[in-house]
């Protein structure tokens, strides 16, 4: 099951409330002004500071912090 548009829609990083850009096979979100992902577990996504991983690492392979 994919993820909802009007949800993507809506979402906004937690941290400076910029834009975020679906990535992949639908593994997680990425705000471009933060430079991080939000992982994607279950179909939903951990919008959690804390959760987020940096788009470096994340590009690398590591999908957790």
């Amino acid at each position: 099951m994919a993820l909802n548009r009007e949800l993507l829609h809506i979402l906004a990083c937690p941290k400076c409330k910029g834009s975020l850009e679906l990535l992949g096979a639908e593994e997680g979100l990425k705000c471009a002004a933060c430079a991080v992902v939000y992982p994607i577990r279950d179909e939903i996504p951990v919008m959690l500071i804390e959760e987020a991983v940096p788009a470096e690492k994340w590009d690398q392979g590591q999908r957790e912090v």
